[in-house]
């Protein structure tokens, strides 16, 4: 699995144009497990174990990160829980979110990999992989509140700056919100 150079989605549109090439080139599940990986900023590896009744109806979920071994709490908005909702009616609280077609396991990362990346390949993109999902919900987040802070607790890194490279906040973008900087 190689990582290449993986971007966020930095606009709405590049997010829209992922969920509809996700629903045209793979199904309701490759879908929501975008949906579900930009709204909580979770690593893939955290995503694919879930089940139905990890998240159904909850507000807030206390997860041991797969990574790092470290306790995380996520909060999942109201439009998340919707979406939730509508993606788990018929399933059972035991099965998993993101099963598998082969067995009763849910999917691997690999396969999320694949997945997104067949999904980008249909957009003639070569910058998303699984740290997309986790990406664009760090660059949104940042862009909607400025807070490192907050998003360097969120995702557990040890200095802001390896947040900043991480969403991609470039050298431009911080060049461009000078131009117009004076005291």
């Amino acid at each position: 699995m190689n990582e290449k150079n993986v971007q966020p989605l930095r606009t709405q549109a590049e997010i829209e144009e992922m969920k509809w090439a996700l629903r045209r080139f793979g199904t309701e599940r490759d879908r929501f497990l975008f949906v579900f990986g930009i709204n909580t900023g979770l690593r893939v590896s955290d995503i694919v174990p879930l089940k139905v009744g990890d998240v159904r109806d909850k507000q807030h979920v206390i997860q041991r990160e797969k990574k790092t071994g470290k306790p995380r709490r996520f909060f999942m908005n109201a439009k998340l829980r919707e979406e939730i909702a509508e993606y788990t009616a018929g399933m059972g609280e035991e099965e998993y979110l993101f099963p598998s077609r082969k067995g009763t396991a849910p999917i691997s990362t690999t396969q999320a990999y694949r997945v997104l990346t067949k999904a980008a390949a249909m957009l003639e993109r070569d910058d998303i992989g699984t740290h997309t999902m986790r990406k664009t919900f760090g660059y949104h987040y940042y862009k909607r509140t400025k807070d490192v802070a907050s998003l360097q607790t969120l995702f557990n890194h040890s200095a802001p700056s390896i947040t900043l490279k991480y969403i991609g906040i470039t050298d431009e973008e911080i060049e461009a919100s000078l131009v117009d900087f004076s005291l």
